[in-house]
Protein backbone atom coordinates (compact mmCIF):
# COMPACT_ATOMS: atom_id res chain seq x y z
CA UNK A 1 0.00 0.00 0.00
CA UNK A 2 1.27 3.40 -0.82
CA UNK A 3 2.63 5.52 2.15
CA UNK A 4 3.13 9.48 1.73
CA UNK A 5 6.79 10.05 2.53
CA UNK A 6 7.31 12.72 4.90
CA UNK A 7 9.74 15.49 5.18
CA UNK A 8 10.30 15.04 1.07
CA UNK A 9 13.29 17.41 -0.37
CA UNK A 10 11.57 20.15 -1.87
CA UNK A 11 13.69 21.57 -5.08
CA UNK A 12 14.38 25.15 -5.28
CA UNK A 13 13.09 26.14 -8.58
CA UNK A 14 10.45 23.47 -8.83
CA UNK A 15 6.96 22.89 -8.20
CA UNK A 16 6.34 21.56 -4.11
CA UNK A 17 5.71 17.94 -4.30
CA UNK A 18 5.01 14.80 -2.43
CA UNK A 19 6.05 11.43 -2.88
CA UNK A 20 3.98 8.40 -2.02
CA UNK A 21 5.90 4.55 -2.04
CA UNK A 22 5.29 0.71 -1.96
CA UNK A 23 7.15 -1.96 -2.98
CA UNK A 24 6.29 -1.76 -6.48
CA UNK A 25 5.09 2.15 -6.72
CA UNK A 26 6.72 5.35 -6.89
CA UNK A 27 4.73 8.19 -7.39
CA UNK A 28 5.94 11.84 -7.08
CA UNK A 29 3.14 14.24 -7.57
CA UNK A 30 4.41 18.19 -8.45
CA UNK A 31 1.83 20.78 -7.42
CA UNK A 32 0.87 23.59 -8.31
CA UNK A 33 0.36 27.20 -6.53
CA UNK A 34 -3.43 26.43 -6.47
CA UNK A 35 -2.35 23.13 -5.08
CA UNK A 36 -3.50 21.56 -8.15
CA UNK A 37 -1.55 18.46 -10.05
CA UNK A 38 0.97 20.11 -12.03
CA UNK A 39 2.86 16.73 -12.88
CA UNK A 40 3.31 13.60 -12.02
CA UNK A 41 5.85 10.67 -11.95
CA UNK A 42 4.94 7.15 -11.58
CA UNK A 43 7.84 4.61 -11.32
CA UNK A 44 6.53 1.39 -11.29
CA UNK A 45 7.56 -2.37 -11.54
CA UNK A 46 10.41 -1.05 -9.43
CA UNK A 47 12.12 -4.72 -8.04
CA UNK A 48 11.23 -6.38 -12.28
CA UNK A 49 11.87 -3.83 -15.02
CA UNK A 50 11.59 -0.55 -13.46
CA UNK A 51 9.79 1.88 -15.85
CA UNK A 52 8.59 5.56 -15.40
CA UNK A 53 5.43 7.41 -16.75
CA UNK A 54 5.61 11.12 -16.26
CA UNK A 55 3.31 13.80 -17.25
CA UNK A 56 3.36 17.79 -16.81
CA UNK A 57 1.56 20.56 -17.60
CA UNK A 58 4.14 22.32 -19.87
CA UNK A 59 5.99 18.40 -21.70
CA UNK A 60 2.53 16.47 -21.81
CA UNK A 61 3.71 12.98 -21.59
CA UNK A 62 6.78 10.34 -21.55
CA UNK A 63 7.21 7.12 -20.62
CA UNK A 64 10.70 5.39 -19.95
CA UNK A 65 12.54 2.54 -18.97
CA UNK A 66 14.79 2.61 -15.50
CA UNK A 67 18.82 2.04 -16.08
CA UNK A 68 19.64 1.16 -12.01
CA UNK A 69 23.10 2.26 -12.69
CA UNK A 70 24.42 -1.61 -12.30
CA UNK A 71 27.56 -1.18 -14.00
CA UNK A 72 29.73 -4.43 -15.53
CA UNK A 73 31.62 -6.42 -12.88
CA UNK A 74 34.49 -4.45 -11.24
CA UNK A 75 32.41 -0.74 -11.76
CA UNK A 76 30.93 1.76 -9.58
CA UNK A 77 27.27 1.96 -9.26
CA UNK A 78 26.03 5.07 -11.22
CA UNK A 79 22.75 7.36 -10.91
CA UNK A 80 19.84 5.81 -12.35
CA UNK A 81 18.81 7.36 -15.33
CA UNK A 82 15.51 7.33 -17.72
CA UNK A 83 16.26 5.48 -20.97
CA UNK A 84 13.77 4.89 -24.00
CA UNK A 85 10.74 2.34 -23.16
CA UNK A 86 7.95 2.32 -25.26
CA UNK A 87 5.98 -0.47 -23.66
CA UNK A 88 3.05 0.55 -21.44
CA UNK A 89 0.74 -1.13 -19.96
CA UNK A 90 -2.22 1.30 -19.28
CA UNK A 91 -5.02 -1.25 -17.85
CA UNK A 92 -2.99 -3.17 -15.75
CA UNK A 93 -0.84 -0.37 -14.32
CA UNK A 94 -4.15 1.83 -13.22
CA UNK A 95 -5.68 -1.52 -11.50
CA UNK A 96 -2.86 -2.28 -9.17
CA UNK A 97 -2.47 1.53 -8.90
CA UNK A 98 -5.84 1.65 -7.24
CA UNK A 99 -5.20 -1.60 -5.47
CA UNK A 100 -2.53 0.26 -3.51
CA UNK A 101 -3.58 3.45 -3.59
CA UNK A 102 -2.85 3.54 0.67
CA UNK A 103 -2.23 6.99 1.71
CA UNK A 104 -2.79 8.53 -1.45
CA UNK A 105 -5.51 10.97 -2.02
CA UNK A 106 -8.69 10.18 -3.84
CA UNK A 107 -8.27 13.21 -6.08
CA UNK A 108 -5.07 12.48 -6.87
CA UNK A 109 -5.42 8.64 -7.82
CA UNK A 110 -8.67 9.88 -9.90
CA UNK A 111 -6.22 12.03 -11.82
CA UNK A 112 -3.41 10.19 -12.09
CA UNK A 113 -5.66 7.29 -13.51
CA UNK A 114 -7.77 9.24 -15.33
CA UNK A 115 -4.05 10.47 -17.26
CA UNK A 116 -2.85 6.67 -17.49
CA UNK A 117 -5.93 5.77 -19.79
CA UNK A 118 -5.34 8.74 -21.62
CA UNK A 119 -1.91 7.89 -22.97
CA UNK A 120 -1.26 7.15 -26.31
CA UNK A 121 2.08 5.79 -27.61
CA UNK A 122 3.76 5.86 -30.79
CA UNK A 123 2.20 3.20 -33.15
CA UNK A 124 5.98 1.92 -33.47
CA UNK A 125 6.95 1.60 -29.69
CA UNK A 126 4.31 -0.84 -29.41
CA UNK A 127 1.86 -1.46 -26.15
CA UNK A 128 0.00 -4.52 -25.08
CA UNK A 129 -4.14 -4.69 -25.77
Amino acid sequence: MLMEAKNVRQIKGDPPRRWFSDSFFDLIVWLDTDNSIWGFQLCYDLEVNPRALTWTKVQGYSHSGIDDGEGSCGAHKSSPILVRDGLFYPKGVSERLTASAGDLPAETLLFVTEKIRNFKIHPLDGQKP
